[in-house]
């Protein structure tokens, strides 16, 4: 028996229905090759079956062939699958999905128990737990070439990294970025990990909140009270439920046309360990 529809689109989290089966896909690649975990479950059947395939590869369901067709990714975590019955012999149509560009950040380091508790002591706050993991690994980092977050006002710069603890260069080090970006503007209950391009990326300094937020810069004005900050802090917009969900939403910029990014030696400017005792 045949199924009556020929193809299958397959978002993240979730499961399509076709004809002789439903279909779940546990995990994509962008390779290359660009490939993708495939979950057959004929409704016929108490078992399920599993295919890993390249883009433009076939699969057995039944005694159909199904082929691996295309992807398209919003970004490391959002993102569908289009699986399509072929015949013998069919020409694959040409994909046209868009693939996520890894983040290229280079991170600054490691962060002991130590480390982390001495922070938050400083802060006066405990760190989400999301994004206390990822400090711990990578202790800020700093963007090879730009990055954005698609669709949303988010724009990281090299020049302008995710904070870490660097207390012998302030402009990078979170404990003094509290006192310059988030207390003119901001409540306590609040940290800023970044000063992006647009605006200041947050986390909450409240437990249970995982999120990370970005406010424009146009709507850090007025004076600094708590009034004031109240109406700032409304403003405040969700780009992730955790930091490593924004990790995987951000992406490079397209900027093929400039010369590849260079990972700088220690003495420049953009890492952080060489401006001890204040060197440029």
């Amino acid at each position: 028996m045949r199924s009556f529809t020929h193809v299958a689109v397959v978002q993240n989290n979730a499961t399509t229905e076709v004809g002789l089966a439903r279909f779940g896909v546990r995990w994509v690649d962008v390779g290359p090759p660009v490939c993708a975990e495939i979950i057959v479950m004929p409704f016929q059947r108490d078992e399920s079956f599993t295919h890993e395939v390249t883009l433009g590869e076939t699969f057995p369901v039944g005694e159909e062939t199904w082929r691996f067709a295309d992807l398209d990714m919003a970004s490391a975590d959002d993102w569908e699958v289009t699986v399509r019955r072929v015949d013998e012999n069919e020409v694959m149509e040409p994909p046209t999905g868009r693939l996520w560009k890894r983040a290229r950040l280079r991170p600054y380091g490691q962060l002991d128990e130590a480390q982390l508790q001495s922070l938050e002591a400083a802060l006066g706050a405990q760190l989400p737990r999301g994004y206390r993991h990822w400090l711990a690994r990578n202790n800020g980092a700093q963007p090879e070439v730009p990055h954005h977050i698609p669709g949303m006002p988010v724009a990281l710069l090299p020049s302008g990294p995710l904070f870490g603890v660097h207390p012998e260069y302030p402009p990078f080090d979170l404990v003094h970025a509290q006192r310059r970006h988030r207390d003119p503007w901001l409540s306590p209950a609040w940290l800023v990990i970044a000063n992006t391009a647009a605006g200041l990326l947050v986390v909450s300094a409240e437990l249970g909140n995982e999120s990370v937020y970005f406010v424009n810069e146009l709507d850090l004005v007025g004076p600094p009270d708590p009034t004031a900050a109240a109406a700032r802090e409304r403003k405040l917009r969700a780009v992730a439920w955790s930091m490593y969900e924004f990790i995987g939403r951000l992406t490079p910029m397209e900027l093929d046309h400039l010369p590849p990014a260079e990972i700088h030696p220690p003495g420049t400017f953009t890492d952080p360990a060489n401006y001890e005792n204040g060197q440029l």
